[in-house]
């Protein structure tokens, strides 16, 4: 018999790209290998391809390709449950690690999950971080490869605008990031990006080429400053750059935006329901629909209809639901759109009431002028959050990522945001949610960089940009629970931080290779890394899930072993050091039974037939106890 192996990749992403190709054009895919003259020539191309095509194209890119592609080997999110909040009951995540990284550890739980994904990356305004992406060799030596620190040890972090290579630096950089990003998406997700003159340019193009340029939403223009301070010899600068890209446009819903502040003045009137305007029911269509022409009784028992090219807004089946809720009202008219049953001027006109609180309208690429940046509010909101303390400098208003997540995305939706700085996206999660009664989850992802031995960050204790974001979510949820205490939101977050493996992968090892005697002694040297914590183990074997969340709960099912866990109330995992006919028959008794088990090879001390006989045993009881049902699972080992 044959037993399956957890998969030590996580990113299979070449393998489902040809198989999604081979879907598309059968004759193309061989032997599970493209031919790639045989696509040519299903795409039409009999000729030899011009090398010189329409393309951006700069020093490094094939690379930048080639690292998007590749695997994290050797690395696993390790969870810090003191740094957490609320870890057993949230849906936010909080993750400390290079995002490149990161993207990929989270490929497999979150591929096709995240609806929005909003990033304000490094500008390059010649005073940036630019991330260096060398997963294999160590971080020292890959600093020095690529002058990042001097062999003496001095690290070198900004990428000068006067440096050879400026804009591919920061290309290779955005450019390995977004191509991950893109299998995180929903089919029917979007990603949103700040950016200004320094890269816009650049971006748009690096944006048509992942995501293709049918895909382009917009470019939304940020009133980000009133220009003041010093006069520039040239035009004060004063607005930045909002790039939105969909994964497929063609099954994107109609986007609406919050209302400004001039439109908010149309809704005057009030009733129980709260304030309002009237909506004209009938308007100009030349349509025949017999469906939106039907007599309606005004008040004094006169029945109208629209008159030629026009037509009502609705159905009558949702005019006699609008009438029944007292949204529907008639004012008099001797020169409305109506007619009478004769055909003459009828002496009635009908509206809809529509409420501000349902109210959205069509997003300007103008964004409203209520989330002008003035006086650096982004900046002041954490501040205050902070009892004072510039913790973070130029920091994005909350009204305005609030206003994108609104746009793109609704509730129980994924929001991701891997520059997430000082969080301001998880604080605009948390506030939506309270305002329009959701549950958007987020999940954040920064880089632990050092702050500024001179900084006021540092000199209040924070070490770091990950201890000011998390820090910052905490405030910013006691605020907002302490504003809505009859209210039930998340305002918690589990955090992870990327870690080395905890496991010996031993995929590669053949039955009877194993050291017998070193698993008498020392069972758990055999299959992990030494002082290997149980809950970090079951957690890499979730990474390598499908589709799993690492928000989900982990339970300790200690009436069946010390180290047997559950998780996500589907996926059992055994690290115990020896299966005995007890433990197999309470494993049986699970209900529901977990859609998948795990086990380790050496708890079976190398014996084949141990091994058979047990599951043999184990499926035997399930079947017994399912009766009729036939209930669908699978067993890994590690």
């Amino acid at each position: 018999m044959e037993y399956k192996k957890v998969n030590q990749n996580i990113n299979n992403i070449v393998n489902d790209q040809v198989r999604k190709l081979e879907s598309i054009f059968p004759s193309a895919v061989k032997d599970g290998e493209v031919d790639f003259e045989a696509l040519r020539e299903e795409l039409g191309l009999f000729e030899e391809v011009d090398s010189e095509k329409y393309e951006l194209t700069w020093s490094g890119k094939k690379d930048a390709k080639k690292i998007a592609q590749e695997d994290v080997y050797g690395r696993t999110l390790k969870f810090i449950p003191e740094d957490s909040k609320d870890a057993d009951t949230t849906e936010n995540l909080y993750i400390e690690g290079d995002n490149l990284e990161v993207l990929k550890l989270l490929r497999q739980n979150y591929y096709g999950a995240i609806k929005m994904i909003y990033i304000d990356p490094p500008y390059n305004t010649g005073n940036d971080f630019v991330y260096i992406d060398k997963f294999r060799e160590s971080k020292n030596e890959s600093d020095i490869a690529e002058g990042n620190r001097s062999e003496s040890g001095e690290k070198y972090v900004l990428n000068a605008s006067n440096q050879n290579r400026y804009h591919a630096k920061w290309l290779n950089m955005i450019y390995s990031r977004i191509k991950v990003a893109r299998d995180l998406l929903a089919d029917n997700g979007v990603i949103v990006i700040s950016i200004d003159d320094n890269e816009i340019e650049n971006l748009r193009n690096c944006c048509d080429e992942v995501f293709g340029e049918e895909n382009f939403i917009n470019c939304f223009i940020w009133n980000c400053s009133t220009a003041g301070g010093i006069r520039p010899k040239f035009a004060s600068k004063t607005h930045e750059y909002i790039l939105a890209y969909a994964k497929n446009k063609n099954i994107l819903d109609m986007i609406y935006a919050p209302l400004s502040s001039d439109a908010i003045k149309m809704y005057t009137q009030k009733d129980e329901n709260g304030l309002y305007r009237n909506k004209d029911f009938v308007f100009k269509n030349k349509s025949t629909n017999a469906n939106q022409k039907y007599g309606i009784e005004c008040p004094d028992g006169e029945v109208v209809f629209p008159k030629e090219g026009y037509i009502y807004r609705f159905i009558r089946s949702k005019f006699e639901d609008a009438l029944s809720k007292n949204m529907v009202t008639f004012k008099r008219t001797s020169n409305g759109p109506l007619v009478n049953e004769k055909n003459e001027q009828a002496h009635w006109n009908i509206y809809i009431k529509k409420y501000l609180g349902e109210a959205m309208g069509a997003p300007s690429t103008l964004v409203s002028k209520e989330m002008m940046s003035i006086y650096n509010v982004g900046t002041q909101c954490v501040q205050e959050l902070f009892d004072g303390i510039r913790v973070f400098d130029n920091v994005k208003p909350v009204n305005v990522i609030s206003y994108f997540v609104n746009m793109f995305s609704s509730d129980d939706d994924y929001i991701l945001d891997f520059f997430s700085g000082s969080a301001t996206t998880g604080h605009a999660v948390m506030k939506i949610n309270i305002e329009n009664k959701t549950n958007r989850k987020f999940i954040m992802v920064q880089l632990p960089e050092i702050c500024d031995e001179k900084s006021e960050a540092y000199k209040a204790g924070y070490k770091n940009i990950c201890e000011i974001g998390k820090e910052r979510i905490r405030r910013a949820g006691d605020k907002i629970k302490s504003e809505h205490p009859d209210e039930d939101i998340d305002v918690g977050f589990k955090v992870f931080r990327t870690a080395d493996t905890n496991i010996k992968w031993n995929s590669n090892i053949d039955a009877g290779q194993l050291d017998v005697a070193q698993m008498e002694y020392t069972p758990d040297l055999v299959d992990f890394i030494p002082d290997a914590n149980d809950v970090d183990i079951v957690y890499e074997l979730m990474i390598r899930q499908r589709d799993v969340p690492l928000s989900e709960p982990l339970e300790q099912l200690s009436d069946i072993g010390s180290r047997t866990y559950l998780y996500a109330n589907s996926y059992l995992v055994c690290l115990e050091t020896e299966i005995t006919e007890k433990l197999v028959f309470k494993l049986a008794e699970l209900d529901p039974l977990p859609i998948k088990f795990i086990f380790r090879d050496s708890a079976f001390k190398d014996d084949i037939s141990l091994k058979d006989e047990t599951f043999r045993r184990l499926k035997a009881l399930i079947e017994k106890n399912a009766g009729t049902n036939k209930p669908a699972y699978t067993v890994e080992f590690i």
